[in-house]
């Protein structure tokens, strides 16, 4: 007499979650080498980032729609508190797109980009940053119609975070 075998349930499920994890990370293919992003994380100046990431599009004063906060004088410069904050609707209409954190003085000037969605519910985003030595901070905004905003605030660093 020969005795089915039977599969437990536990057996099933551990099964199955291993080929979901498979299915969900690519399959079971080579791995692949590590590669920076293409927009961040260059050494350049602020101004070929900018015409980089940003295009040719002319950039408007932001200043009664964006609100940068940083403060005046940085102690440390490698953990500067930098808040974006928007006034937008946030509806699929009009609402922000994109928010980049750009310091004038890093040798890395796009520091942050954030994007956001029309379910994000406000345009609201922080970062602790790290600056190089005293120079402008900016918030340059990209409106889900292309429009970019920008304002800027000066940042006095008194010991260096990046490198100095």
């Amino acid at each position: 007499m020969t005795r089915a075998r039977s599969i437990s349930r536990r057996r099933v499920l551990a099964t199955l979650g291993a080929a979901g994890v498979a299915a969900a990370g690519g399959g079971l293919g080579a791995p692949r080498r590590a590669e920076a992003q293409a927009q961040l994380g260059l050494q350049e100046s602020v101004q070929e980032a900018l015409r980089r990431v940003l295009g040719g599009r002319p950039v408007k004063d932001g200043a009664g729609v964006v609100r940068l906060d940083a403060p005046l004088i940085a102690e440390n410069g490698a953990v500067v508190p930098v808040t974006v904050e928007v006034s937008s609707p946030m509806t699929p209409a009009s609402h922000v797109k994109h928010v980049y954190i750009v310091a004038d003085k890093n040798r890395i000037p796009i520091i942050a980009r954030a994007t956001l969605f029309p379910e994000s519910g406000q345009a609201l985003v922080g970062a602790n940053v790290r600056l190089g030595e005293t120079g402008d901070v900016r918030a340059i905004v990209e409106q889900s119609d292309g429009t970019l905003l920008q304002v800027r605030r000066e940042v006095k660093v008194t010991v260096g975070g990046c490198g100095g």
